[in-house]
């Protein structure tokens, strides 16, 4: 009987195919030492619009990323086409650390945070004194916001001529925090209504703005119709940035500005507008990242105030109480304190 084939066949006669997962993987990657850094000034649907050596070139995220965000204002490092010519798409491989964070608590809540800006050196916080009326609380808010990720802060009063902003600076002013007021001439004779294009330039106050955001990549924040897309459209020639009316019943105005677009400035710096905000959560803030925000009551709290100590009014042993005891102007830096460490427990 003939022996079958297969009883004949030799280790030489086997040939097989490696497998997908039968080649070990390296752990090295590509050190894409040839990137180049790029400002990232838009995101859209997994796009990314940044600025390079003044021309604008479109990217996605290389893998390297994984589920590392992207956003507005992020020092990014393209490999690939970085041209910006039509049709082209470069890569971001990696980006630069944040030096300062703008983030507010998502709608899930439980700590979790969502970065709304990377980098930004000051933030803008922009409220009209009429149509919409002003909301402190979402001033406070934003101001929390701002000292706990790093940034300093500006409080901009929009549409001066159709309201007094002496309430809102005896509220801040004694935290430090400057306030700037724009509105149109007394002599307009124009209604309360945002100016037209041809008339932006004519704000009063805008040339204090323009001072204080020069040289400094600064972020815009406010709630629907507050006039920050004028505001900017009057910074930034050509900017434009759709505005929109306010509802005289109910405050709201249309949302105008859909995402963050960082802008150059013409004397230097960067803008960014953000949409229009109707929260801002604050679940993520620790206490303490607030008291930083101001050297005095930081040093006080550190050496006199027990463990633990909430710093809220009538707390016990609180050493800030006692330092301000007698003196109005501490008194209103220390209460001016209190009422932001309320606003992030959602109060006052």
């Amino acid at each position: 009987m003939t022996p079958a084939r297969w009883e004949r066949l030799t280790a030489d006669d086997v040939r097989v195919r490696p497998g997908r997962g039968s080649r070990p993987r390296t752990k090295t990657r590509p050190s894409h030492a040839d990137a180049v850094p790029a400002r990232v000034i838009a995101v859209d649907r997994g796009r990314y619009l940044t600025r390079l050596e003044g021309r604008q070139v479109e990217a996605i995220k290389a893998k390297e990323l994984g589920h590392q965000s992207v956003v507005v204002g992020d020092l990014a490092y393209l490999v690939g086409d970085v041209s910006g010519a039509k049709d082209t798409l470069a890569r971001v491989v990696r980006i630069e650390p944040r030096r300062t964070v703008l983030r507010r608590a998502t709608d899930e809540g439980r700590g979790r945070e969502r970065v709304i800006v990377a980098n930004a050196e000051r933030l803008v916080v922009v409220t009209a004194l009429a149509s919409p009326p002003p909301r402190p609380r979402m001033i406070d808010r934003c101001l929390v916001a701002a000292y706990d990720g790093g940034l300093d802060a500006v409080i901009c009063l929009t549409k001066a001529d159709l309201g007094s902003d002496a309430e809102l600076r005896a509220l801040y002013e004694p935290l430090g925090i400057q306030v700037v007021a724009t509105g149109l001439p007394d002599d307009s004779g124009a209604v309360p209504t945002a100016p037209e294009p041809g008339d932006i330039g004519q704000l009063e106050g805008l040339e204090q703005v323009r001072e204080l955001l020069a040289g400094r990549v600064s972020v815009l924040v406010g709630h629907s119709g507050v006039g920050k897309s004028t505001l900017v459209n009057a910074l930034v020639p050509g900017a434009g940035r759709a505005t929109g009316a306010v509802n005289d019943v109910t405050g709201r105005g249309r949302h105008t500005s859909s995402s963050a677009v960082a802008m150059e400035l013409p004397g230097g710096g960067w803008v960014i507008d953000t949409p229009g905000v109707r929260s801002f959560g604050l679940d993520h803030v620790e206490p303490q990242h607030v008291l930083a925000a101001f050297p005095d009551l930081a040093q006080v709290a550190q050496a006199d105030c027990p463990r633990g100590c909430p710093h809220s009014p009538g707390a016990l042993d609180c050493a800030l109480e006692q330092w301000a005891a007698g003196d109005s102007a501490r008194q209103a830096r220390v209460e001016s304190f209190q009422r932001l460490l309320a606003s992030r427990d959602g109060q006052g």
